[in-house]
């Protein structure tokens, strides 16, 4: 039961961070008046349920406007840079196994080996993963997840849709958020409790104080930002990379690394 209970936790840290952060009112430039949704228009194919996400996605905002990001922003100001990127590196290697495991449910081979080149180097001269040496080694992170895995064969996306606390996600990504966090084998698997709540918070924390800088990109509509950042998104990584139509062509729309 307990470690149940760790995996329930562990899956909502990661897509609750995303969630919120992503729609902040504060990233909202002070001279840009917020447009009003017409909700009389017709929803775009891809996001049917647009009248209920844009509700969803206010609650979001009001809990990292009041909550999140004030304690993210005090961390970002307190914490060395050294120190602060020594935790992210930590928590980055943490997720090589899942990279690793994806990687061969993909039949990718040579990321499989890199997953697992990364985790070694950086385990083991990397003082537990607290400095990326696998970088230097020519071993850039392939981030892999069950959501790309499924794309990979051939699942559809399914409509958009933002989910209170989880935020942004389509089916086959929560799906495979699901898969990660409870089937597949993970690191966190060797931290024990009530040590695991701490890091879990922890992580949430600096990922939110990583993506402070990049609210600046954030123009325009909040909710159509990030909706279009978000499938597009999971399209590149997804496709490896590769260019493939966007769904929201005649729409302004922008790239956000750190999903």
């Amino acid at each position: 039961m307990n470690k149940l209970l760790s995996r329930c936790r562990s899956l909502l840290a990661t897509p609750l961070l995303l969630a919120l952060t992503l729609g902040s009112a504060e990233v909202y430039a002070q001279n840009v008046e917020e447009p009003q949704p017409d909700y009389a228009q017709p929803a775009s194919a891809s996001d049917p349920y647009e009248s209920w996400n844009r509700k969803v996605f206010s609650f979001n905002d009001a809990v990292d406007r009041w909550f999140l990001r004030p304690v993210a922003q005090t961390y970002r100001t307190v914490t060395p840079d050294i120190v602060d990127r020594g935790v992210t590196n930590f928590f980055s290697n943490l997720t090589e196994l899942r990279n690793f495991t994806n990687s061969l449910l993909q039949l990718k081979g040579e990321s499989a080996v890199v997953a697992a080149g990364r985790f070694t180097y950086n385990t083991v001269f990397g003082l537990g993963g607290i400095f990326d040496v696998a970088t230097a080694f020519d071993l850039p992170e392939r981030p892999e997840d069950f959501g790309q895995t499924l794309g990979y064969w051939g699942v559809g996306s399914g409509p958009y849709l933002v989910l209170p606390f989880l935020g942004p996600a389509t089916p086959r990504y929560f799906t495979g958020m699901g898969t990660d966090g409870f089937l597949l084998p993970s690191a966190w698997d060797q931290v024990s409790s009530p040590e695991t709540y701490y890091l879990r918070g922890l992580q949430l924390i600096d990922m939110r104080a990583g993506l402070i800088p990049a609210e600046q990109f954030i123009s325009g509509d909040r909710y159509t930002f990030v909706r279009n950042a978000f499938l597009q998104r999971r399209e590149f990584l997804i496709n490896d990379g590769k260019i493939t139509e966007d769904p929201f062509a005649d729409e302004d729309d922008f790239m956000f690394d750190d999903f």
